[in-house]
């Protein structure tokens, strides 16, 4: 059966002025801390940002990081700095402090209830230098019992996940938590015109199959999740001739014994700098998940 998420329409109430979902991330305490309230986390998510500087090795059609008159560097996070602003956050959040903010007035409290703390940003996270001591200090942060427990979550783009400083990070959370690898294509064709990685932060022969490839050893390892992107390009969408790809590549990675939990299926919904990019309708989405489900048997879920 394939869950279709409509969590905007059952959670907000008609005289909302604002759609919840449309926040972009909003800073709340210091650099390194934002919040966004977002559909596939069902609520509010807690984001650690691993590249202020917005540095990564995609340069996503649909992103919303706007690096135009910028110059990204791979800089390391001040995890110490980071402890008191998460902690700072954290605490600011369970006290409902939230709610006064301008951004979130107009939320529902119901999604202003804490889903988990992101390892995220505005680039790639696995790319951090530092990774390692980024995690080792949230996961720090929860034992302390300081700020109540939360769910961990790393958001990635699966090509560092073989980064030995990243194995070892990923190795430090818990089975409760969790792992969202990103896969967008099903051939490198299709990878190019997307994600279109940057060649020039590695000697990648083909970004797609290191992807593949990391998301099966980690898959073998413990359950993940993949999120996949469906943007509209000029209104059209481009997804249509690379689906039975995508499909033959998923069920690769299930054969061979990636345990892969859940498929999440969605489409841009915040605002980009890439004019082109756009919002496919539910009805297209629902439609791709339906031959996702049916060609791998594989749970999938449409936001």
């Amino acid at each position: 059966m394939i869950a279709v998420e409509s969590v905007v329409r059952q959670a907000s109430p008609a005289a909302c002025a604002r759609d919840p979902f449309q926040h972009s991330f909003v800073p709340v305490v210091g650099s390194y801390v934002y919040v966004v309230v977002s559909p596939r986390a069902r609520g509010l998510s807690l984001g650690v940002n691993l590249n202020p500087t917005k540095y990564c090795n995609f340069d996503c059609a649909y992103c919303e990081v706007d690096r135009r008159g910028c110059t990204p560097t791979n800089d390391p996070v001040n995890v110490d700095r980071l402890a008191v602003e998460l902690e700072g956050a954290l605490t600011l959040i369970r006290a409902g402090g939230l709610a006064s903010h301008p951004e979130f007035q107009s939320v529902p409290r119901d999604l202003l209830q804490l889903k988990h703390v992101t390892l995220s940003g505005y680039g790639e996270p696995t790319l951090c230098p530092n990774f390692h001591e980024v995690v080792e200090t949230v996961i720090h942060l929860r034992a302390s019992a300081r700020t109540g427990y939360f769910k961990a979550v790393l958001v990635t783009n699966a090509s560092g996940l073989d980064r030995p400083e990243v194995v070892y990070g990923v190795s430090l959370l818990t089975r409760t938590d969790e792992v969202w690898a990103k896969l967008d294509a099903g051939s490198q064709t299709y990878m190019e015109r997307i994600n279109r990685p940057r060649r020039e932060t590695g000697s990648w022969s083909s970004p797609l199959q290191q992807v593949l490839e990391n998301i099966l050893e980690f898959g073998r390892l413990r359950p993940i999740i993949i999120q996949t992107m469906v943007p509209a390009i000029n209104s059209r969408n481009p997804f249509e001739n690379e689906l039975a790809e995508y499909i033959a590549r998923l069920r690769e990675l299930k054969a061979a014994g990636a345990q892969i939990s859940l498929v999440q299926i969605y489409s841009a919904t915040r605002p980009s700098p890439h004019s082109d990019c756009g919002h496919l309708p539910l009805n297209v989405l629902t439609g791709i998940a339906k031959r996702v489900r049916a060609g791998t048997g594989l749970h999938v879920e449409v936001f």
